[in-house]
């Protein structure tokens, strides 16, 4: 890969994030541009790609498992009455080009790609900034527009049969540590408590780091966490929980999601302020 195809991102001068824009992996995978190795300030990786509990799983991304019968996630398909099932309906994200570039952040246009027939467009922005001297944030947005004629559908493996399992849309899988990390939001603690609910923040926090999900509109605030903690670390926002998202003709879906990146493990009056000045700015 060239440095064109992984753009590093920067804070204050200092690399925290690097984007591949056209991964080699096998159409099972789904192929996605994802952002990994993501770090805190002092260095520390908070992602992981291709685990071996997950091989599917690609650092911090946009992923869903059924648009229209397609699968933009990667491995198995829940299928209703059956439980997961190989089949041969994978799609793939493919960068178009970049409309902005600079150290601390970039617009992309991707196309996302299924059976020769492209379902939808996205428009991608991601921005780094600084938050103290030891966190900053990552504000990734996503803009999904159906350019076929037809409307379309987006599903999970919940909306499919599978209670418990609304994962699909922004996700970010973290680093897997000896000891499963801690999960809280403002009046929530572990990971039963918090999968599933509507929270305007989740923290997971590991041995040295700390990561804080916000949705930053109403409208992504509206969706569901999907958490987990105790398999492997990993927190997403779940564009179809308890029903299919319709996404009719020329119509786009735009979700915004701003992570605080922390060394340190942080008490919760910290997460919460360090929230406010990330949505804020």
């Amino acid at each position: 890969m060239t440095p064109h195809d992984t753009p590093v991102l920067r804070v204050a001068g200092r690399p925290v994030g690097r984007y591949v824009t056209r991964p080699e992996l096998p159409a099972r995978l789904s192929p996605r541009p994802y952002l990994h190795p993501v770090t805190t300030l002092a260095g520390t990786a908070v992602t992981e790609i291709g685990p071996a509990d997950h091989i599917h799983h690609l650092g911090v991304g946009v992923a869903v498992p059924d648009v229209e019968g397609s699968n933009f996630w990667g491995g198995r398909t829940y299928v209703r009455d059956l439980g997961p099932t190989e089949l041969d309906n994978h799609g793939a994200q493919r960068h178009t080009a970049f409309q902005l570039r600079d150290p601390d952040g970039f617009v992309e246009e991707l196309r996302w790609v299924a059976s020769g027939a492209e379902l939808l467009r996205e428009r991608r922005t991601v921005a780094a900034t600084e938050l103290t001297a030891f966190a900053w944030a990552l504000d990734f947005t996503f803009s999904l527009t159906n350019v076929t004629p037809d409307p379309l559908s987006i599903g999970s493996p919940a909306t499919n049969g599978r209670p418990g399992a609304a994962y699909g849309g922004f996700f970010w899988r973290a680093r897997k540590e000896a000891s499963a990390p801690q999960v809280f939001t403002v009046d929530r603690e572990g990971e039963a408590a918090v999968h599933g609910t509507r929270a305007d923040w989740v923290a997971l926090a590991g041995a040295t780091w700390t990561l804080v999900f916000a949705g930053a509109t109403e409208e992504t605030r509206q969706d569901p966490w999907f958490v987990r903690a105790e398999e492997y670390p990993g927190v997403g926002s779940s564009l179809a929980a308890e029903e299919r998202l319709a996404v009719l003709p020329g119509e786009t879906v735009v979700r915004r999601i701003v992570t605080v990146v922390a060394d340190g493990r942080l008490p919760r009056l910290e997460v919460a302020a360090l929230v406010r000045k990330a949505v804020s700015q």
